[in-house]
């Protein structure tokens, strides 16, 4: 096992992850990336994420020397089990219990627990993840009390030190732009905008300023508003 600093980042091909990701790369001397296919109504951002990882290759020399391999896991049963706007085609509303009904109950568990198995595999010593409890849409499992106590959990099952980073846990999405411009410049924010995708619908068909989407959904909202805000104050 190496004790060497290196990170496996959960990288969805959303704009979140997109910025841990390069946020990763300016801190870990290696990184690894990995994703989920759940049948996700929005698996667009799996294609998304093959040609952002790609072009920041290319672009970024420096980063491209840090960037290992990319995880792609099949976790088709959590969309089986789940009911949800993010898993089915449903209206995008809020359930009975209060929490929007794109939650997909116990995923961001699921992805960290098969996170913590590849890290521990392949000798990486933290997970980065783009959970937000700021900017965000109630999601029990986005909370940094979450986070902590799967990083308990999974330290304790693995017998080993298994830190879960969350830059992004209490800034809000204007500051996450600000973020990714801070990171790599315009260049960076150039590239999320072109390459990442948030919307729930999976529309890449509407171009905007602050990117693809549908324009109407949460996650296409919160992207929008946080772009307008930073450019506002930029």
């Amino acid at each position: 096992m190496t004790t060497t600093p290196s990170a496996l980042v959960l990288f969805s091909g959303g704009q979140d992850s997109a910025v841990c990701l390069a946020w990763a790369l300016s801190r870990y001397k290696r990184v690894e990336t990995i994703g989920f296919d759940y049948r996700q109504r929005h698996r667009v951002e799996l294609d998304c994420r093959t040609v952002f990882l790609a072009k920041l290759r290319a672009q970024f020399p420096a980063w491209s020397a840090k960037l290992g391999e990319d995880h792609l896991l099949d976790l088709g049963v959590l969309g089986e089990v789940s009911d949800t706007a993010l898993t089915r085609e449903q209206e995008i509303g809020f359930a009975d219990s209060g929490l929007p009904s794109t939650f997909v109950p116990g995923r961001n568990l699921v992805f960290l627990t098969f996170a913590g198995a590849v890290a521990y595999r392949r000798g990486l010593t933290s997970l980065v993840g783009g959970m937000c409890e700021t900017d965000f849409s109630g999601y029990p499992d986005c909370r940094r009390a979450t986070m902590d106590a799967m990083q308990t959990a999974l330290t304790l099952g693995m017998d080993r030190p298994t830190p879960i980073e969350t830059p992004l846990m209490y800034l809000d999405k204007a500051q996450t732009w600000a973020l990714s411009e801070a990171l790599g410049g315009e260049a960076v924010v150039d590239l999320i905008v072109e390459e990442t995708h948030t919307c729930y619908l999976g529309d890449r068909t509407q171009r905007h300023d602050w990117g693809y989407g549908c324009g109407t959904c949460p996650a296409c909202d919160l992207r929008e508003k946080g772009w307008a805000t930073w450019r506002a104050g930029a």
